[in-house]
């Protein structure tokens, strides 16, 4: 399966990679080397630390190279003047708790849900993308399960580089 991304996310990941390759990753491998010298490897917890941060950036920048190998990049839809699309601001008010939720419709590798960044691909999102201000849709949980909400308002957003991209 690919991820479905946007110039933006591509170009954010491109700079990370650059950045772990070219300033973090000599900077590991000098603190390994250090650590190294410290003496008996076996006890010596400041190498297997060093180690430890070394591997994760080696992991991360060959992660982000994959995601930049098979995406597929897409490009926002205009969704109309008053549709849900991608990037968008929307007020929701759940039929449970009938409380005023704000979130933003973003791709996966800029979800968020914690700061109301929610992937297209949430089941909340596959609701309401398309749909107008006012509108109750249903959302899908799957197995029979789901939950009514009503579409508040919606505040037209664009792809900026203002959001930054998950760290896995």
């Amino acid at each position: 399966m690919y991820d479905e991304l946007t110039e933006v996310d591509i170009q954010k990941m491109k700079e990370e990679v650059a950045y772990r390759t070219a300033v973090l990753r000599p900077k590991l491998i000098e603190d390994v080397q250090t650590a190294r010298g410290f003496g008996d490897l076996s006890e010596n917890y400041e190498y297997k630390c060093a180690k430890r941060d070394k591997n994760r950036n080696d992991s991360r920048i060959r992660y982000l190279q994959q995601m930049i190998r098979t995406a597929k990049v897409i490009r926002p839809k205009d969704s109309g003047a008053d549709c849900v699309g991608l990037f968008d601001t929307v007020v929701i008010v759940p039929a449970p708790t009938k409380k005023p939720q704000t979130i933003r419709i973003v791709t996966t590798l800029r979800q968020d849900a914690l700061k109301g960044l929610i992937s297209k691909e949430s089941p909340v999102a596959r609701a309401v993308l398309g749909h107008k201000a006012g509108e109750t849709v249903h959302v899908d949980l799957g197995e029979g399960r789901g939950y009514e909400l009503t579409i508040q308002s919606v505040e037209k957003g664009a792809d900026d580089a203002s959001l930054d991209i998950s760290s896995y």
